[in-house]
């Protein structure tokens, strides 16, 4: 990709240090707008964006050991654990041993977590009429195919990079 140029670049010639030049500043702005997006969508459930993701893994995966959530989602296991200690307060979810392996814990809907799905169908619906529609739908699964694009490959990046696996890399398919 080339550069973009926008204006006097003092002390930066180059422009490599111009915040639109950036790669990340434009999916760190979606990602944020996304959210402001979403949140009026989500109210009416009492759910956050984080949330709601963990909703949807559970909907659709049925229960998950809490370090597989994690993973699933790309979230630290710090961020993880009060998250569903919220949603277990709102009584969407409980947390239990695995009977099998008593270091892992595993989270389950409850019947008011079940009953949610119904209410929230209305979301990826009424997101689509919202962008998705005005994008189209050759944009939006260039788009999405793109992202996870990037999700591989900075997954493969830390790995190489931190001399290990990371949990993440092996799951990065499971969202294709």
């Amino acid at each position: 990709m080339g550069e973009i140029e926008t204006g006097d670049h003092t002390g930066d010639p180059s422009g490599l240090l111009s915040l639109d030049n950036q790669l990340c500043f434009p999916l760190y702005a979606a990602s944020n707008l996304l959210g402001r997006v979403y949140r009026p969508l989500l109210a009416p459930l009492g759910l956050t964006y984080s949330q709601y993701l963990v909703m949807l893994v559970l909907w659709n995966e049925g229960p998950v050991h809490v370090g597989t959530l994690a993973r699933r989602l790309y979230i630290d296991s710090g961020t993880m654990t009060p998250m569903l200690k919220r949603m277990q307060k709102l009584g969407l979810l409980t947390r239990t041993r695995d009977g099998t392996d008593e270091r892992c814990v595993v989270v389950h809907l409850t019947a008011e977590g079940e009953a949610l799905r119904t209410r929230a169908a209305e979301v990826p619906a009424a997101l689509s009429k919202r962008i998705g529609d005005r994008l189209g739908q050759d944009a939006a699964e260039g788009l999405r195919a793109a992202a996870r694009g990037l999700v591989d490959l900075l997954c493969a990046d830390l790995d190489q990079f931190s001399g290990g696996s990371t949990p993440n890399t092996a799951l990065s398919s499971c969202i294709k």
